[in-house]
């Protein structure tokens, strides 16, 4: 069996050692103190142009009809208007930060309408996504996107390596990654809400609507549990909401307009989370190793091109500036990155395979990880044998 399979990076991240990360302080002398602020007016105003775009697309979806014959048309309106939709996702994102205003009660309201538009538990995520920046790629602590571990000790690793290389070799390398491509972008988020999904095992079987068992309490410390409760009510009301107008205008018109275009946002929020802390050629780190600035380093920047980074408000092509200081709102992270860029070439990664040929390699060479016990890092195996 080989080992790892390169890609567009080259394998630039497992040259990069402790020594060659920028401190915090290195990073903020790079970046304008300005740059570090949000402003409202101006958050407001990606705000807006997010809405005003979603009406446009809504409209479109109003003049269509409601009749099986344009089921083909509505699956495209599906994939566009939650294409479109994802850029509220990214700005209740940055309400979850404190990156989209100083004003916090207007900030806290504004990504909680958001989010709970979205099915998403505003505060639960909020805690569970901040936890995932702390351990970036840390392999003991890391909160999502954690590998199964080769030969893992069971009690800070995730085992499972040794059957996961098993079975991706036995259904063949084509199969395995339409599986993961499959469990990742339809399953994937409901199924990271619901049990903590490829959380680390330090959390357990967490759940982000249920603080209490009989899911794990780890992520739900002192007052977050009662936050967890909090952020249910909005999205009980937004399911109530969802339960009436399927009974005023019936199914059919909820799933096109509503329903579709929500998997769609969820799809898209894998895309944006997957390829940027999963990658054949970046290692995950054990706790010696790790260090903050280290894992926040290993976030991925990848090309979405002009069209999704408008929408999407470059979260995906300004990711690793986001890691490193999160409260950076993203009206200035795509001009911080072009700093880090030209100031960090070592340890900046920037992979510019096209994004299916990324989740394809991710899906297919991505199994598992084996511990490299001289470096602290575990790097990803993958093996097929040949047919």
């Amino acid at each position: 069996m080989s080992n790892v399979k390169l890609s567009g990076l080259k394998g630039q991240a497992l040259e990069i050692e402790n020594k060659d990360i920028p401190s915090i302080k290195e990073f903020q002398d790079v970046i304008p103190d300005h740059y570090l602020k949000c402003n409202t007016k101006t958050s407001l105003r990606y705000l807006l142009q997010s809405f005003l775009i979603q009406s446009l697309v809504v409209l479109i979806g109003l003049s269509i009809p409601f009749t099986p014959k344009m089921i083909p048309i509505w699956i495209i309106y599906s994939f566009l208007s939650g294409t479109t939709a994802m850029g509220f996702w990214v700005i209740a994102h940055e309400c979850g930060h404190g990156a989209f205003s100083k004003n916090k009660t207007l900030e806290t309201i504004t990504g909680y309408l958001l989010h709970s538009l979205l099915l998403v538990p505003y505060f639960s995520w909020q805690r569970s996504h901040a936890v995932h920046h702390r351990f970036t790629n840390n392999v003991t602590n890391g909160e999502t996107h954690v590998p199964l571990v080769i030969k893992g000790n069971g009690v800070t690793e995730k085992v499972g390596g040794e059957k996961e290389l098993h079975f991706s070799n036995s259904i063949g390398k084509k199969n395995y990654g339409i599986l993961q491509l499959i469990l990742h972008l339809i399953f994937g988020w409901p199924a990271y809400l619901l049990t903590g999904s490829t959380g680390g095992i330090k959390y357990g079987t967490s759940n982000h609507f249920w603080p209490t068992k009989p899911f794990s309490k780890a992520l739900w410390p002192s007052i977050w549990s009662k936050k967890v409760w909090i952020s249910d009510i909005g999205v009980a009301l937004t399911i109530m909401g969802i339960i009436l107008l399927i009974s005023q205008y019936g199914l059919f018109p909820v799933t096109a307009m509503y329903i579709g275009p929500l998997l769609v946002v969820n799809s898209w929020l894998v895309v944006y989370t997957w390829p940027h802390h999963t990658d054949s050629d970046v290692p995950h780190l054990s706790n010696k190793e790790f260090s903050f600035m280290r894992g926040a380093f290993l976030s991925i920047d990848r090309p979405y091109g002009k069209i999704l980074n408008y929408l999407h408000h470059n979260i995906g092509s300004s990711h690793v500036v986001h890691h490193v200081c999160p409260t950076i709102p993203h009206y200035h992270a795509k001009k911080a990155t072009v700093l880090i860029k030209k100031e960090f070439k070592k340890v900046y990664l920037y992979n510019p395979d096209p994004i299916p040929k990324a989740l394809w390699n991710i899906a297919c060479n991505c199994v598992a990880v084996k511990s490299d016990i001289n470096q602290g890092r575990y790097i990803w195996q993958s093996g097929y044998n040949k047919r």
